[in-house]
């Protein structure tokens, strides 16, 4: 299957921010065990939510230490997470997640 980096890059996006919203995976080190995506990646993949108008936030962890806490995504924008959900399957595939 040839899929565009446009389209594996805005996929990436939407399956974070669902497995984020779902609570599969609130957390980078959650992320990466998820996905086997790199640190970085993770990072730079909720970073680029905004991009969407995905409103996602940081909640620190009361009294920890070491940004512990966890992302929430607070305001999906125009996107619809019903679609994303219905979908899953297929976005998966295109990216090679598991």
């Amino acid at each position: 299957m040839d899929v565009s980096k446009t389209k594996t890059s805005f996929y990436r996006r939407l399956y974070v921010a669902w497995l984020i919203d779902s609570q599969t995976a609130s957390s980078v080190p959650a992320l990466m065990e998820a996905t086997g995506m790199p640190r970085r990646t993770a990072q730079d993949t909720i970073a680029a939510l905004a991009d969407l108008d995905i409103l996602c936030e940081f909640e620190q962890q009361a009294g920890a230490r070491n940004h512990a806490g966890h992302y929430r995504i607070r305001d999906w924008g125009a996107i619809d997470p019903q679609w994303v959900l219905q979908h899953l399957g297929h976005i998966r595939e295109v990216l090679g997640y598991p």
